[in-house]
């Protein structure tokens, strides 16, 4: 049982079977993509003979549409318009191939911005407040800005936090949790945050929900816009930092969509579809090899029951996933093997000559784990993809994002995969940053190694 080309495959020829995407939803217009899809649903494939479905190739072409689909959602925070039409549009999806789907619902904090900047003299920049977003009185918070570095009280100043160079995840890493709770140790009214790292871009930073977190604004600056506030830190000038904001918690979903086989075990597969930003590359490459895999494993019709689970809550440090785990997931005696698709599976790598400039190549800040049982298949399906190819066991000190969750419930059959790439938790995170060409040899080499599992 095949389920598609293998990894190392031609490219389609001209006039191949070619599944396509339904048509417009939520309230895009018609678009030449759009066209190019034409009105041919995906449940056509189902109903296809099953040689014909099973030779369907995913090829750059389709997974190119389905990267732009995604990305023409626009921002993808939990909960928010982005991030339910994009589920939206998968449930529509799967539900045409067959697949029995539902949505798993649960709450996650959000702000609706209305300003964010921070003002000396006559320089101002925009921000990003840092969830759980705190906000500022009426006419913003005006005091002394003062570099965190420096020794001394801070009572009731701003600090500016410079992180070193990095790409930058989670106020839970050390580095980030340490200088603020210094910071506001020392009487910090506040907290800017330069996001030093590779663009030049403010980086966003996932967060717990269910810790208390910080009680005062804590604000993320952009690299590129930080030079006129470091100085003006050094000589402790008077700023102003408004954070005006509607805050609170509003519903977001789990899409869950299950093919039932009628099998003792089932194969689980999840992605991610929520974070700060549009997410092209981070979301939208596992978004597509996800589906990729929904419509060939329905075609392809294993001796298993199919699982496929899309999860929001990703940037309050994997919220959707661990509800999903905890409340719906089969349990781990039920399951054939668990394949998690998380960020950055395939996205653009770029070269630093002055002004970044983009490669055709694929960013080799991607992990790849699995198993002992599933390692040397995921070694051989993997073989030559940049960044994939030396894949490490799936344990603590390996595994990387909702997989750690899933291999501490005790799934002793799983693989995953995680990356940072270069406009990571960034505004840039665009279609620039990935297409149809850089998924299509990751999304074979999954259906390869799933292939080698049954």
């Amino acid at each position: 049982m095949r389920l598609g080309p293998r990894h190392g495959s031609p490219t389609r020829r001209r006039g191949a079977h070619h599944p396509r995407l339904t048509g417009t939803e939520n309230g895009m217009g018609a678009s030449r993509r759009d066209l190019l899809v034409g009105a041919l649903g995906v449940g056509a494939l189902a109903a296809a003979p099953g040689a014909q479905a099973a030779a369907a190739k995913f090829d750059a072409a389709w997974l190119q549409m389905v990267l732009e689909r995604f990305a023409g959602f626009g921002g993808k925070a939990s909960g928010g318009a982005g991030d339910n039409a994009s589920g939206d549009w998968l449930e529509k999806e799967l539900t045409a191939l067959g697949y029995r789907c539902e949505r798993q619902a649960f709450e996650v904090p959000y702000a609706d911005v209305r300003q964010a900047t921070l003002v000396a003299g006559g320089r101002r920049a925009e921000v990003f407040p840092q969830a759980t977003v705190r906000t500022t009185a009426v006419g913003g918070l005006t005091a002394p800005l003062k570099s965190s570095a420096m020794p001394g009280s801070l009572d009731g100043a701003i600090a500016l936090v410079v992180l070193p160079y990095s790409r930058w995840v989670s106020m839970a890493q050390p580095v980030i949790r340490a200088a603020l709770k210094d910071a506001f140790d020392r009487g910090a009214a506040a907290a800017v945050v330069v996001t030093t790292g590779p663009t030049g871009e403010v980086i966003g930073l996932n967060v717990s929900p269910s810790e208390p977190g910080f009680q005062k604004p804590v604000v993320l600056l952009a690299p590129k816009d930080a030079p006129p506030f470091v100085a003006a830190a050094k000589a402790g000038a008077t700023v102003t930092l408004t954070v005006d904001a509607e805050v609170g918690r509003r519903p977001a979903y789990n899409l869950i969509a299950r093919l039932d086989r009628g099998a003792a075990k089932t194969l689980i597969v999840t992605t991610p579809r929520s974070g700060w930003f549009t997410c092209a590359a981070e979301r939208g490459a596992g978004v597509a090899i996800w589906l990729s895999l929904a419509l060939g494993l329905a075609a392809a019709k294993p001796k298993v029951n199919l699982e496929f689970a899309a999860t929001s809550g990703h940037e309050y440090i994997y919220l959707g996933g661990e509800r999903y785990l905890e409340h719906h997931a089969p349990k781990p005696a039920d399951t054939h093997a668990w394949v998690h698709i998380g960020a950055s599976a395939a996205a653009r790598d770029w070269h630093e000559l002055g002004a970044l400039r983009p490669l055709p190549s694929a960013d080799a800040q991607r992990v790849l784990t699995a198993t002992p049982d599933l390692l040397e298949r995921t070694r051989r399906a993997f073989h030559g993809i940049t960044g994939l190819e030396a894949t490490y066991e799936a344990n603590k000190a390996n595994a990387g994002g909702e997989l750690v969750n899933v291999i501490e419930a005790g799934y002793v059959s799983a693989i995953g995969l995680y990356g940072g790439h270069r406009y990571f938790h960034t505004a840039g995170d665009d279609m620039r940053c990935v297409s149809g060409e850089l998924v299509e040899p990751v999304a074979a080499a999954f259906r390869a190694v799933i292939d080698a599992t049954f």
